[in-house]
């Protein structure tokens, strides 16, 4: 069964509820099934910078599911916890962001999904949680291990557990 790399994150309400709620939603234990969940991590905003603090974390899933049919149902997810894309600045203040980050080895650019996500390496708030649960997996022939030493980490904080 594919083996999908998930992120999510937020900033607005109780984000930590939200991602408790988010996983039991997505992971339905059939269609996709949860194999591994990250702590939740502190993170500073990243595009736009005037907006409070995200919090993300990473899980890792298997899935009968294909890529495009995952990404549906992420979306879903997001709609069903108040997001709602078409209103939204990009990179600004959310309830919910779930983002598909590699599905196997799978490579795949369309303007629906580019897998592995296109600026996972550039992002502290991806790469840490991933780096928790799955430091070794290889993305496009890169340890997320070794990426993660790569990127700016100030200001990324592990939260204890609730």
């Amino acid at each position: 069964m594919p083996e999908a790399l998930i992120a999510l994150g937020g900033n607005v309400g109780d984000v930590r509820a939200t991602f408790d709620r988010t996983v039991a939603a997505l992971c339905d234990g059939t269609e996709v099934r949860l194999l591994a969940r990250s702590a939740d991590y502190r993170t500073p905003p990243w595009g736009i910078t005037d907006q409070p603090a995200f919090i993300n974390c990473a899980i890792i899933v298997t899935t009968t599911l294909s890529p495009q049919a995952l990404l549906a149902r992420a979306q879903a997810v997001e709609r069903a916890f108040g997001r709602d894309r078409a209103q939204e600045r990009r990179w600004g203040p959310r309830t919910l962001d779930v983002d598909l980050i590699a599905y196997d080895d799978v490579t795949l650019n369309t303007p629906e999904l580019t897998l592995p996500h296109p600026r996972l390496f550039e992002r502290a708030f991806v790469l840490a949680p991933l780096a928790e649960i799955a430091p070794d997996r290889r993305i496009a022939g890169v340890r997320i291990g070794d990426a993660l030493a790569q990127v700016d980490r100030t200001g990324v904080e592990k939260l204890p557990p609730r």
